[in-house]
Parts: structure tokens; C-alpha cells; sequence
């Protein structure tokens, strides 16, 4: 009897209705982000806990930008965090000494990110392996050198506040507004990188991630498409770096530490660096882990190590993609 109530559920959703729906999971994926987003501060009411997602939808940006470079065009980048700081002491360095207004400085934070990236991507995204790690590790580390010493523009090692945004006399600091435009700015990113995905350009950047010698029999242009994974992963490290330092209204030279750079790759790999939605889920769980683990202090770092090696130990390809794989089989069946 139970067994003839099952089959009888299972055949009112024709197997034509599952294929479509498994098709259009990526159209599903952009539209889930801003779903969840309108959906937390239901949940969630507190400034604090507000204040904690608007810091996940900040760097769920960054490792979207992260997400191109290495789940996309397959170059490993350890230098990521020295343009998430360079987006960051723009809107510190600019308004303060320059008079220039916090959006203007965020343009031409990302402007100058953009820059660099193609100026150094030339020379190192040559490089393959560990030794493009070393070279781009060392652009993260020149650039924290270079905020930790230049102590008149950016405060040195004690940091520099920040002048906020303003929306007419409104200074633009609570948790909730923030809260709402890196919410904002994620789904937009999100977005953007999914187009980016179906385009030419992520055709072009999934071939060279299958075989840079394949890609470039079929005409594909290598250097060139590497060069621009780069430089679009700049873009969106400075936005979210001037995003948190907007927020915070103070930044310090920690922002474009090596350890910014391993967690930002720790948070696309954990999620899963086939896709955008794999980075937002890393972000989220390495930015939520030292919060849930407040409370055991003594233990945090063990706890969200332990977190790390389960996850990489059974979901070698992360998160989102084994739950991609159970969705698929529950499809089928």
C-alpha cells in the first residue's frame, strides 16, 4: 500500500518537469541569492547579527572575483587580498588627504586595481603552478608592505579611519543599511559572473581550465583570456575592500595580509570553485565559523580547522557541488 502511495507521488512530477528544472539551475542560483537576502533579516534582527552577513555578502564578493580566476580560467592566485586592500585604503587614503568623495574613491580604487592587475598579470600569469602562487603571493605582500610603511598616507601598522558615506545629512553606518547595499552589490556580482559563465569569454576560460594546449589549438588566445580572469578578480576584490572599509570606517594594513589571501582561497575551494554560488557558501561559512565559535574561545581555531578537513576530506570538490550531485540523483530517481 505505501509502496503503491510512493509510486503514485513520484510519477505526478513528469521526469520532463526535473530535466527543465536541472537546466535552468543556474537561472535558479542568480535568483536564489537575493531570495536568501530578503529573506535573512527576517530571522536574523539583531545589529550584530546584521553586521555579520553584511561582512559575508562582502566577502562572498571577493571570492566570486577569486572564483573566476581559479575555478574558471584555473590560475591559482595567492595576491588576491593585496587589491582587496588596495580597494580599501582608496576610500581611506583619497577622501581623507585628497578631498576626493567615497564613491569617486572607490572607482579609482578599482580603476587602479585594474591596472595593476594587467600591468603584473602580463609578466607572471606566464608562470603555471606553484610558481604563479609564489608570483602572485609576492603582489599581495609588496602591497601590504607598502600600507604597513607608508605611515603619512595610510596610519602604518595602527590603520586609518575611514571617512563614511553620506546620503545627504544621513552618515551611512548602521548595520542595516549596509547590510542591504553589499547585499545589493553580491547580487549584482553574482549575477555578472553567471553571464560571464555562458559567455564566449567563460567558454573560452573552461577550456584553458580543461588544457591550455587544447584551448590554444582551437584558436583560443591563452594569455589573453588569463589576463583578463585576472584582471576581473581585481575588480571585484577592490569593490568588496572599499565595501568593508565603507562599512567598518576604519582599515588596517590586515586586509592585505597573506592570511586575507589563504582565507579567501580556503572560502572558494571549501564551497566549491566551479561556481559562484560555491564561493558565497565559503564565505559564508570561514566568516560565520569565528562567530559560532565565540563561545569556545580556547577551541576556535581547532573547531573551524576540524570544519576545513572534514569538508576537504569527503567533499573534495566542495559544498555546492556535492549538493549539486545529490540534487541530480534525487532528479533522476
Amino acid at each position: 500500500m505505501k509502496r503503491d502511495i510512493g509510486a503514485s507521488i513520484v510519477s505526478a512530477v513528469p521526469a520532463a518537469e526535473v530535466q527543465r528544472w536541472w537546466r535552468n539551475r543556474e537561472l535558479l542560483a542568480v535568483l536564489f541569492v537575493p531570495a536568501v537576502i530578503l529573506l535573512l533579516p527576517l530571522a536574523f534582527t539583531s545589529n550584530y547579527s546584521i553586521r555579520v552577513l553584511a561582512l559575508i555578502w562582502i566577502m562572498g564578493l571577493a571570492a566570486i572575483g577569486l572564483h573566476i580566476v581559479l575555478g574558471l580560467a584555473g590560475q591559482v592566485s595567492l595576491g588576491h587580498a593585496g587589491f582587496f586592500g588596495l580597494g580599501a585604503y582608496a576610500c581611506a587614503v583619497l577622501p581623507k588627504h585628497f578631498d576626493v568623495p567615497p564613491l569617486a574613491a572607490v572607482l579609482a580604487g578599482t580603476a587602479a586595481s585594474a591596472v595593476l592587475a594587467w600591468i603584473v598579470g602580463r609578466p607572471i600569469l606566464r608562470l603555471k603552478g606553484h610558481h604563479l602562487a609564489v608570483a602572485t603571493l609576492g603582489i599581495a605582500l609588496v602591497i601590504g608592505l607598502v600600507l604597513a610603511n607608508e605611515a603619512r598616507w595610510t596610519g602604518g601598522p595602527d590603520g586609518t579611519a575611514v571617512i563614511r558615506l553620506r546620503f545627504g545629512d544621513q552618515v551611512l553606518a548602521k548595520p542595516m543599511v549596509w547590510y542591504w547595499i553589499s547585499g545589493g552589490v553580491l547580487v549584482f556580482g553574482n549575477a555578472v559572473a553567471f553571464a560571464l559563465r555562458r559567455s564566449p569569454t567563460g567558454r573560452a576560460w573552461r577550456a584553458i581550465l580543461d588544457s591550455e594546449t587544447a584551448a590554444a589549438s582551437l584558436g583560443v588566445d591563452v594569455a589573453r583570456r588569463k589576463l583578463q580572469a585576472f584582471v576581473i578578480a581585481a575588480v571585484y576584490a577592490s569593490v568588496a575592500g572599499s565595501a568593508l572599509a565603507l562599512m567598518n570606517g576604519f582599515v588596517t594594513p590586515d586586509v592585505a595580509s597573506l592570511m586575507t589571501s589563504i582565507e579567501l582561497v580556503a572560502m572558494v575551494v571549501l564551497g566549491g570553485s566551479s561556481t559562484p554560488i560555491g564561493a558565497i557558501a565559503g564565505a559564508a561559512l570561514l566568516t560565520a565559523s569565528p562567530q559560532i565559535f565565540a563561545s569556545f574561545h580556547m577551541f576556535q581555531e581547532i573547531a573551524i580547522g576540524l570544519v576545513v578537513m572534514f569538508s576537504m576530506t569527503y567533499l573534495p570538490r566542495g559544498l555546492i557541488p556535492a549538493l549539486g550531485r545529490l540534487l541530480e540523483r534525487i532528479g533522476r530517481r
